[in-house]
């Protein structure tokens, strides 16, 4: 049996146990809390398409989108926060309140 040492930077969110009326506002709060480099391992019992185009509104290209498993039965997407310096936090996540200006997603919070 292979083993392996987990990724420290990947952190998992599995969306099957989070109620579906507060899934969309907890996957923003988990995304907007990382750092630089860090990934989200996202799991889901559907494709999320209405959340990843959400998510490219909100954040543009701050925020990389990557297949892991895309099944009938289970979905799992890798997203990895990527805020380059001089890139300005992207007006949609400033318009709807943003996360504060504390996490990692370059987003003041306007």
């Amino acid at each position: 049996m292979h083993t392996h040492t987990p990724d420290l930077s990947v952190f998992p969110f599995d969306a099957r146990g989070v109620a579906k009326r507060f899934r969309h506002a907890a996957i923003f709060g988990a995304l907007e809390s990382l750092n630089h480099g860090e990934r989200m391992r996202f799991i889901n019992d559907h494709d999320p398409l209405p959340l990843l185009s959400q998510i490219e509104q909100r954040y543009g290209g701050q925020v990389l989108i990557n297949y892991i498993e895309r099944s009938p039965q289970q979905v799992v997407i890798d997203f990895t926060i990527h805020v380059a310096d001089s890139e300005p936090a992207p007006a949609p996540a400033q318009q709807q309140g943003g996360c504060g200006g504390g996490g990692g997603c370059g987003c003041s919070g306007g």
